[in-house]
C-alpha cells in the first residue's frame, strides 16, 4: 500500500507523481465523447487547442474537473482551499499530433505567488509511441527559465524553455485511461508527436489555492472557478447551466440545471 507520505516524498524528490485508476471507466467514456463533441462543435480548433476559454461554459467540463476524487488529489498539494485556474485537452490525433516541446508551465502562467498543481488525467491510454508526457526528474527545483518561439517545428506551445534539456534523463509517463499525473509548475516536461494509429487525449487540469492571485487583467478570469472553501484573493466564474440540446447530455446534467 502506497501512503500519502509516500506520495508526497516522491513529488518532494521528483517533481511528479502517479495515481492510478482514479477515475471509473464511465466518467472517462463520457470525457472521450466529450472531445469529440468538442470537435464536432469548434471545427476551426485543432484536438491539442480545446482549452481554457472554453470551460466555464462547459457543464461537463465542470463536473468533471470539479469531481471529488480529483479536488481530494489537488487538496494534498494545494491544501483545502481549492479554485480552478486553467483545463485543456490535448488530444494528438493517430500519425499525426503534434509534439509539445520541452517547457515549464509556470513560465506561462499569470499567477503570484507560482503555487498551483496540474493534474494530467489520461483520457486515453498514453505510451511512448502515442507521443506521452516525458518528464526529468528533479527539474522542479530550477528557477524558472525564459522562453523562446520555435518556429522551426510544427508545435503545441509555438515555444520552449531556453535551456538545454539532457533528454538520456527523461522519463515516459506510461498512463491507462483513468490514471491522474500530477506535476510541478516548475518540471521541464514534453511529449512527442503521436506515431501510433490510436489517438492519444489527456486531459490538464490547473488547480490553485484560493491565496494565489490570478494576475490577468481580464477577471475575473475566463477559467477561474472556485470548488472548495474560501474564495481567497480572486473572483470567480458562475457554474454554467445545463440546456438540454446546447450541451452534452452526461450522468448527473440534472444538477447543473
Amino acid at each position: 500500500m502506497v501512503t500519502v507520505d509516500r506520495i508526497l516524498q516522491d513529488y518532494d524528490r521528483d517533481g511528479y507523481t502517479i495515481f492510478r485508476d482514479v477515475l471509473d471507466r464511465d466518467l472517462i467514456a463520457e470525457a472521450s465523447e466529450h472531445v469529440a463533441w468538442l470537435q464536432a462543435r469548434h471545427p476551426e480548433l485543432h484536438g491539442e487547442d480545446l482549452g481554457t476559454e472554453l470551460v466555464a461554459r462547459d457543464p461537463f467540463w465542470v463536473r468533471l474537473v470539479s469531481d471529488d476524487r480529483l479536488l481530494d488529489i489537488a487538496e494534498l498539494f494545494v491544501g483545502s482551499d481549492i479554485a480552478l485556474f486553467a483545463s485543456h485537452y490535448i488530444s494528438k490525433p493517430p500519425f499525426s499530433g503534434k509534439p509539445v516541446l520541452w517547457h515549464q508551465d509556470g513560465a506561462y502562467w499569470p499567477l503570484e505567488p507560482m503555487r498551483v498543481v496540474t493534474l494530467w488525467l489520461a483520457v486515453d491510454e498514453a505510451t511512448t509511441e502515442n507521443g506521452c508526457l516525458r518528464v526529468i526528474p528533479g527539474s522542479h527545483r530550477q528557477d524558472l527559465h525564459e522562453l523562446r518561439q520555435r518556429d522551426d517545428i510544427d508545435n503545441v506551445l509555438g515555444s520552449e524553455s531556453a535551456v538545454t534539456v539532457d533528454e538520456s534523463q527523461a522519463v515516459d509517463l506510461v498512463l491507462a485511461p483513468g490514471d491522474v499525473e500530477v506535476h510541478h509548475p516548475n518540471i521541464l516536461h514534453a511529449s512527442n508527436a503521436n506515431t501510433s494509429p490510436r489517438r492519444r487525449c489527456g486531459l490538464t487540469i490547473r488547480y490553485i489555492p484560493t491565496s494565489t492571485r490570478i494576475t490577468s487583467e481580464e477577471q475575473p478570469f475566463v477559467s477561474a472557478l472556485l470548488f472548495r472553501g474560501d474564495p481567497g484573493v480572486n473572483v470567480y466564474q458562475p457554474f454554467p447551466a445545463y440546456v438540454e440540446g446546447e450541451h452534452m447530455p452526461f450522468a448527473g446534467a440534472e444538477k447543473f440545471a
